[in-house]
């Protein structure tokens, strides 16, 4: 176990907390068991050790890695239960999944050291969890997305803007620093390579097509038992849907392309959509359904698509994605017969300076979301400002 706290306190004296994810503030961290899930790279781990430097007691707690060597040869109870005996209350572990038969032992855990609070992350990919202990009626579960532009423009510019509900975005309410920046510029940026922590990296697109290539080859694959085929046949499929979304699904053309069959492509799509590589737009609900088929397919965020696609992406088509993008994170967000997304009942058209307000004209609450534009003028809405949205 010494081999583990050295680790721990290497990485703690490595952490920064000049800049905490909005993501902590929400979270109840006193409860018995939390799940933090998201995909490769927005900064769980991160997340984890801030929490742990800014307000935890250190001879009280232990942070490891699932996939340490030292779980090569121990189990994770039996860790858990030495490191309780001598006095610890809080265990985090990172990246849980790479840890087999994890749920099983973290619920006799839960179950059988209920003196012992745990906290782990894991990739959103294992909300398919299939088999393993049920933990639904134990875990607290959060999702991490990556950096919103406000988080992007407070870490990049060290400002502390605050965020704003819908509301405040539609009315107008959004309090930016002009006289220090344009908008506008910095939202470029943004769209480039603004949504993931590590987007001061020299090589950063380098850097996320590996992690996109982790996520394909490597944590998809192993979760759902495929064999090299199927791998493959996967990523053929995330190439196909970065060279046309916003895609528009047609299941028919994609097996008979990929030679995928009509059993398993859904399941892909889902991989897919679970590992945080895509986001599926759904119809809005009809009775007692939840939801709608799916009505178009997007990019998880828009610097998946300078990473990915072959030729600089459509502009159309990254105002649609960053929207999306972002508005999901706390809104059920769904495809509109008149406009591009409906929102709670209001509509959004999403489109650049020459837009104009005729498509929605007839709607009881509908919203232009302006691209290249500084201000709200009646209901035409800066395209940025929904950056400010968490």
């Amino acid at each position: 176990m010494e081999s583990l706290y050295r680790t721990f306190q290497l990485q703690l004296e490595h952490t920064s907390t000049a800049f905490v994810r909005y993501l902590h503030d929400h979270i109840a961290w006193n409860s018995r068991l939390i799940a933090i899930l998201g995909a490769r790279g927005v900064g769980k781990t991160t997340l984890l050790l801030q929490h742990i430097k800014l307000h935890e007691k250190l001879d009280e707690t232990l942070f490891i890695m699932a996939d340490d060597f030292y779980f090569t040869t121990h189990r994770l109870f039996d860790l858990a239960y030495q490191f309780y005996s001598n006095g610890g209350k809080k265990l985090y572990i990172d990246e849980i999944h790479k840890y087999k038969g994890w749920s099983r032992e973290v619920k006799n855990i839960y179950d059988q050291i209920p003196g012992l609070q745990v906290v782990y992350t894991g990739s959103s990919v294992l909300d398919l969890e299939k088999g393993g202990a049920d933990l639904s009626r134990r875990k607290v579960e959060y999702k991490l997305p990556g950096l919103s532009f406000r988080e992007y423009l407070n870490i990049s510019q060290g400002w502390n803007l605050p965020a704003y509900s819908l509301n405040d975005i539609l009315t107008g309410k959004v309090e930016f620093p002009f006289d220090k920046e344009r908008p506008l510029k910095l939202f470029k940026e943004y769209i480039m390579y603004g949504y993931y922590p590590f987007f001061s990296d020299t090589e950063y697109l380098l850097r996320l097509r590996s992690v996109i290539a982790q996520m394909i080859e490597s944590d998809i694959p192993v979760f759902a038992d495929m064999n090299v085929a199927s791998a493959v046949k996967l990523k053929k499929l995330l190439y196909v849907l970065a060279q046309s979304v916003p895609f528009k699904p047609n299941y028919a053309k994609l097996e008979r392309d990929l030679e995928i069959s009509r059993n398993t492509l859904p399941d892909y799509v889902t991989y897919l959509e679970k590992a945080g590589i895509i986001n599926l737009l759904r119809e809005k609900a009809q009775g007692l359904k939840l939801l709608e088929k799916v009505e178009k397919v997007y990019l998880n965020n828009t610097n998946m698509a300078y990473a990915i696609s072959e030729e600089t992406p459509d502009t159309g088509n990254l105002r649609e994605t960053v929207f999306f993008s972002w508005m999901r994170v706390g809104y059920l967000v769904t495809s509109s017969p008149v406009s591009d997304f409906e929102i709670d009942g209001k509509t959004f058209e999403v489109g650049g300076k020459s837009k104009t307000t005729r498509q929605i004209k007839q709607v009881a609450e509908g919203y232009v979301v302006k691209d290249d534009t500084e201000y709200v003028f009646r209901n035409i809405i800066p395209l940025w400002m929904f950056g400010f949205i968490y």
